[in-house]
């Protein structure tokens, strides 16, 4: 038995034992691959460094990525409006078919992050050694040589984009949701910028060695949230006048923030030199990008989707319009609106060869 199969049936068995009763779909399973020794693009290398992901479905079946978004980690992408859309008997990624494999990016789930000890010495990581991280569980972890698809939203639609520019040999599909293939920069970046500049600022961050939680960190989280998602039409629908405009303000601000804030601050800022454009003309996959018209990071107004399209006959991009029920940068985690692009994306790309 291989090193990698090894690895998988001893994950698969200590997960099948802790985790059977809290399965919601074939085969689900959470785990952690150890990494002996991982380097960042700084050239900081940490020992024994831990991938953590979630899977399901077919262990025969045809290998899908599915990436997160920002703060959030595998389990988001088992959202009813997500994986309920998808995972299911007959649907698109029925889990009866493929094998999916869904990541906890750097610095967040089981994965290594700050919050493990290192706090704000913790290497500052990026994009890059992200989708490095992925690729080491994808390919040492779980031995998968190559993926029919790779499906990511938001931070994970532009890990998407350079997942198929890094390793253009891959993958057969690619669906970026909710993300742009373009440096970032403008309003996106700004008011990331101010997340970090707002924690770290804090009296009480203490140049991240606090013993509590600094309470910019969030006031800021909801600030940006408010700010970069909900939709133009769909929060004016939710506060059509002051007076209800600040119960939602006062709701979202009084929910618990039960996250970390150096976890926080380090996962903004790891976005800063995200940067696909290198990689576009080098795409082999067929690669269909979903964007809603009202997302508010990542505006139409650039026409980045058509000069990716236009400099690589393999892209093509849908746009979801804008209506009171759509919410913004969060409507593409409602797979109600794209499945079906999914679908055709699917039946047309064609399963590429294997190099040995």
């Amino acid at each position: 038995m291989s090193k990698s199969s090894l690895f998988l049936a001893a994950a698969f068995a200590a997960a099948t034992c802790c985790s059977a009763q809290a399965a919601t779909y074939p085969n689900q399973e959470s785990g952690v691959f150890t990494v002996p020794s991982f380097t960042f693009h700084t050239g900081e290398t940490l020992e024994n460094f831990n991938l953590g992901y979630t899977v399901l479905g077919n262990r025969a079946g045809e290998p899908v990525l599915i990436l997160h978004g920002t703060n959030g980690g595998s389990a988001a992408m088992l959202a009813d409006g997500f994986a309920g859309e998808l995972f299911g008997p007959g649907q698109p990624l029925d889990a009866d078919k493929y094998f999916i494999i869904i990541p906890d990016a750097i610095g967040t789930g089981k994965s290594s992050k700050p919050s493990d000890g290192l706090k704000a010495s913790f290497p500052h990581y990026n994009y890059a050694d992200m989708v490095l991280g992925q690729y080491r569980l994808v390919t040492e972890g779980f031995g998968v040589k190559h993926l029919r698809l790779i499906v990511g939203n938001s931070m994970g639609g532009m890990q998407t984009w350079l997942w198929t520019g890094t390793y253009p040999d891959f993958m057969d599909a690619a669906m970026p949701l909710a993300s742009l293939p373009q440096p970032m920069s403008g309003r996106n970046w700004m008011t990331r910028r101010m997340i970090i500049d707002l924690i770290t600022g804090d009296p009480e961050y203490q140049d991240g060695n606090y013993t509590t939680q600094p309470k910019m960190a969030a006031i800021a989280n909801t600030f940006y949230n408010l700010a970069t998602n909900g939709g133009t039409l769909h929060l004016y629908k939710l506060g059509p006048d002051g007076k209800s405009a600040d119960a939602y303000v006062d709701k979202q601000l009084a929910a618990p923030f039960k996250k970390d804030a150096n976890d926080t601050l380090y996962q903004w800022a790891s976005s800063k030199d995200y940067d696909p454009t290198a990689g576009i003309s080098k795409i082999g996959a067929q690669v269909v990008a979903i964007n809603s018209a009202d997302d508010e990071r990542n505006p139409q107004i650039f026409g980045a989707l058509e000069k990716a399209a236009a400099q690589n006959k393999n892209i093509s991009f849908y746009i979801i319009p804008e209506s009171a029920e759509t919410v913004g940068h969060g409507t593409t985690m409602q797979a109600k609106y794209w499945k079906q692009e999914l679908v055709k994306l699917l039946e047309r790309a064609p399963h590429r060869k294997i190099e040995e």
